[in-house]
């Protein structure tokens, strides 16, 4: 065998031994969320319970690795609709207590319950009347006595070679917190307009953005009567430069619309006599349309199944009361 060869092979076998030490930690991470789900019992129900009677914020701390476990479960809390917030263990005693008020609860995260900047906050937090959600792997911890509920995050074996640096424990936590954050968000009725009012930027945001806040209302929407003649209906296309207009009955319900298109086949159908047509005669009946409270991403999809530019927004009487084309969410960074 040459000396390429050889390397060839050697770099093969250091490669496959590699995904397999990437295999081995997924599978024990994988596996310490498996012991947490299969000890889920009434302590999280109860948790729950605390949780949706919490009038004020959950406070959540925790110190080293369970610091940064902590910190990523409050950002999921504030964004699920839970007023949350992150507040170092060690700071607890520094002036952040000041965070904090009687009607705040408090999610501890100590995997061994025995830290010693959490064990000094631990008496401090029940004086002022503070229920609180223990996440720890030590169920006979100083933490646990405190707690009036505690999620069992203990798992058998780290990651970690020396199963010293917290890797499937913290997985397993993280897991818990997202557990906690969603359900909450569920019990509490949580919606998909609430969630765009928590995140108004970023490609989240766009996604979440709602056909009210883009589309183009009032005298913007093209419109006429059923009764409107050739003449009126041209004027109001080139008027509002959307190459359509709504047609309405005397009660302002939509009932079709004509194009561009529709005018050009009308005049080929009736050649002079278009001029004695009206709008009802002209129109395209059951226009495709959308209300305005639904997402902006829902107009794409309506505007793509069906290969239209513009689509009107209809209020519950069916009246047409905005408009919204490619255009409009082109600028708003939907697409």
């Amino acid at each position: 065998m040459n000396k390429a060869t050889t390397n060839n092979h050697q770099n093969k076998s250091t490669k496959l031994r590699i995904l397999d030490l990437a295999k081995q930690v997924l599978q024990i991470e994988i596996a310490g969320i498996g012991e947490v789900l299969s000890r889920l019992d009434d302590t999280f129900d109860a948790a729950i319970d605390l949780l949706l009677h919490c009038e004020g914020k959950v406070i959540i701390t925790g110190l080293g690795k369970s610091g940064h476990i902590g910190n990523k479960i409050a950002a999921t809390f504030a964004s699920t609709g839970a007023p949350a917030v992150f507040v170092h263990s060690a700071e607890l005693h520094h002036g952040d207590f000041g965070v904090i008020d009687d009607r705040d609860l408090v999610i501890v995260i100590s995997a061994s319950g025995e830290t010693n900047e959490i064990k000094l906050a631990l008496e401090p937090l029940k004086r002022a009347g503070l229920k609180m959600i223990a996440l720890t792997g030590n169920l006979d911890s100083t933490l646990a006595k405190y707690a009036d509920v505690i999620l069992n995050v203990n798992v058998s074996q780290e990651a970690c070679p020396f199963n010293i640096a917290p890797t499937a424990s913290t997985t397993a936590t993280l897991a818990i917190g997202d557990a906690l954050a969603i359900v909450l968000m569920q019990c509490k009725g949580f919606t998909v307009k609430d969630f765009a009012r928590s995140h108004p930027g970023g490609s989240i945001g766009k996604q979440l953005l709602t056909i009210d806040t883009i589309m183009r209302s009032g005298e913007a929407v093209p419109k006429v009567q059923s009764d409107a003649d050739y003449q009126q209906i041209l004027e109001e296309i080139e008027k509002k430069k959307l190459g359509f207009t709504a047609v309405c009955d005397s009660q302002n319900k939509l009932i079709g619309v004509i194009t561009d298109g529709d005018l050009r086949r009308a005049l080929i159908k009736w050649n002079k006599d278009i001029f004695e047509q009206n709008a009802k005669s002209i129109m395209t009946a059951n226009p495709k349309t959308i209300e305005a409270n639904s997402l902006a991403v829902e107009a794409l999809h309506i505007m793509e199944q069906y290969t239209i530019a513009d689509l009107l927004i209809i209020d519950k009487n069916y009246s047409p009361v905005g408009v919204i084309d490619l255009k409009d969410l082109l600028k708003a960074g939907v697409i």
